[in-house]
C-alpha cells in the first residue's frame, strides 16, 4: 500500500481488466475474501442489483449519477 491509500495493481492485471493507470477502484469485502473492480463496473453491478425496484431506489440512483458525474470532472 502506498501513501493516500493507494496501492499498486501490476500492469498485466491492469491490461486483463482494462485499467489504466489512476482508475478508480472499488474493494467489496465478503465472506468469502475482498472483490476488486473499477468504480465504474461497481456502479453498473449496484445498477443491475436495484433495476426495476423504484422509489427511493430511482431517487438514490439519481444522486449516485449525478456525483459520479461530479467525480469524472472534478
Amino acid at each position: 500500500m502506498k501513501e493516500k491509500g493507494r496501492v499498486i495493481v501490476p500492469a498485466a492485471i491492469r491490461a486483463r481488466h482494462g485499467w489504466d493507470a489512476g482508475t478508480a477502484l472499488v474493494f467489496q469485502e465478503d465472506g468469502a475474501g475482498v472483490r476488486v473492480m473499477s468504480a465504474d463496473e461497481a456502479l453498473a453491478a449496484f445498477r443491475r442489483s436495484v433495476a426495476g425496484k423504484g422509489g427511493a431506489v430511482e431517487e438514490l440512483l439519481a444522486e449516485r449519477r449525478a456525483e459520479a458525474a461530479r467525480d469524472r470532472n472534478a
